[in-house]
C-alpha cells in the first residue's frame, strides 16, 4: 500500500508565530529551522509537523527563541484537522520531500554516469574522489531521509540507488565483488558455530570490529580467547583471527574485518560503512577518508587504556560497534 493511500493516525503539532519585519536574518533563521525540521508550510504562518517528543520539544524552544526577538508564537497538538483529512495531508509532505530531493537527486545521477563510464573503460578517476562525493551524496539523502516522515517513493527509490552505488563503488574499489576477491574464499557459517576464536593481546580497532562483527552476524555463541606468543600452538579447533597464520586475516589491502564481511558474503550497507571506518584506522592508507573515524579511535583507546583486561577491552570495544552499527542502519 502506498505511503499516500494508508491511514495516518499520527497527532499533528501546529505551529503558527508573527515576528517583527527587522532584522530580517531573524526571521530567516525561525523559516530556516522550521524548513531544517521538515515543517509542511500550511497557510500564512502556520506549519504543520507530525508528532514526536523530540519535535514538541523543538517547537518548544523555537517559540521561545520567537518571542526573544520580540515576536510572539505558539503551537497545539491535534488529532486531526478540521478542513482536511489526516490521509489528504500526507501527499503535501510527500511532495515537500520530492522537490527536496531534485537537486541531490541530478548529483547522483552525476556520479552513476561517471562510474558507468569507469567500468567502460572510460575516464580514470581514482576512487578517493568517487568514494568522496558519494559520502556527501548520501549524508543529504540521509538529511532529507530524517525528515521524509511518511516514506515516500522518491526515498524509496534514492535509497534502492545508493545501494547499488555503494556496492559498483565497492567493486571499482577493489576490482571484483565480495565474493570473487582473488584469494578469499566464500564461508558457510554455520560451520563456524559455537566456535573458540583467538587473536592477539592487547585488542584494539580491527580486533574489536572483528570480534563484534563475528559475534553478531557470524557465530553469535562465539567466545574468544588471547595469544601473547603466536608461535605457542592455539587451542585445538579454535579459528584465529587478525594474527600472523590465522584462517582470517589481512589479505592484499584488505583488514581482518573487510576479510571476514567478504568471507561470509556481508554486504549490508552499514557494515560497508563500518568497514570504511575500521580501515581508515587499522591501514591508514588515505582510501577510506571518513570524518567520524578519528572520534572512534578516541573512544577505543579510551577503552584500552582503562580496561582491566583483554577480555573487558574487547567486550567494550565491541559495544561501541554494536552503537555505531545501530546509528548507521
Amino acid at each position: 500500500m502506498s505511503a499516500q493511500k494508508r491511514t495516518v493516525t499520527v497527532p499533528w503539532l501546529i505551529f503558527f508565530y508573527s515576528a517583527p519585519s527587522r532584522p530580517v536574518s531573524k526571521r530567516m533563521k525561525v523559516w530556516r529551522k522550521l524548513l531544517q525540521e521538515g515543517a509542511l508550510h500550511f497557510k500564512g504562518a502556520v506549519y504543520l509537523l507530525p508528532w514526536s517528543e523530540s519535535r514538541e520539544e523543538m517547537l518548544t524552544t523555537l517559540v521561545s527563541d520567537v518571542i526573544a526577538m520580540g515576536g510572539d508564537a505558539a503551537f497545539v497538538k491535534a488529532a486531526q484537522m478540521e478542513t482536511i483529512g489526516n490521509d489528504d495531508i500526507v501527499p503535501l509532505f510527500n511532495a515537500e520531500r520530492c522537490r527536496s530531493y531534485e537537486d541531490t537527486g541530478k548529483r547522483l545521477h552525476a556520479l552513476e554516469q561517471k562510474l558507468a563510464g569507469i567500468q567502460k573503460g572510460g575516464k580514470v578517476i581514482t576512487p578517493e574522489l568517487l568514494l568522496t562525493e558519494f559520502r556527501r551524496i548520501e549524508k543529504a539523502v540521509n538529511d532529507i531521509a530524517a525528515i521524509d516522515f511518511f516514506g515516500s517513493e522518491q526515498g524509496s527509490a534514492y535509497e534502492a540507488r545508493l545501494k547499488a552505488l555503494a556496492e559498483k563503488l565497492d567493486e571499482t574499489s577493489h576490482g571484483k565483488a565480495p565474493a570473487d576477491s582473488p584469494g578469499i574464499e566464500l564461508r558457510n557459517p554455520a560451520d563456524y558455530q559455537r566456535r573458540l576464536w583467538v587473536t592477539r593481546t592487547k585488542p584494539f580497532v580491527d580486533r574489536m570490529a572483528s570480534a563484534w562483527l563475528i559475534r553478531r552476524f557470524i557465530d553469535s555463541e562465539a567466545r574468544f580467547s588471547f595469544i601473547a606468543d603466536e608461535k605457542k600452538p592455539p587451542p585445538p579447533g579454535s579459528v584465529l583471527f587478525d594474527m600472523s597464520g590465522g584462517e582470517f586475516t589481512h589479505h592484499n589491502d584488505l583488514c581482518t574485518f573487510e576479510v571476514l564481511m567478504k568471507s561470509f558474503g556481508l554486504k549490508q550497507r552499514p557494515l560497508r560503512k563500518i568497514a570504511g571506518i575500521v580501515h581508515e584506522l587499522d591501514i591508514k592508507d588515505g582510501r577510506c577518508k571518513v570524518p567520524e573515524a578519528s572520534g572512534i579511535e578516541e573512544l577505543l583507546t579510551g577503552i584500552r587504556k582503562t580496561a582491566r583486561s583483554d577480555a573487558e577491552a574487547l567486550e567494550k570495544g565491541m559495544a561501541i560497534f554494536e552503537l555505531l552499527y545501530a546509528s548507521k542502519a
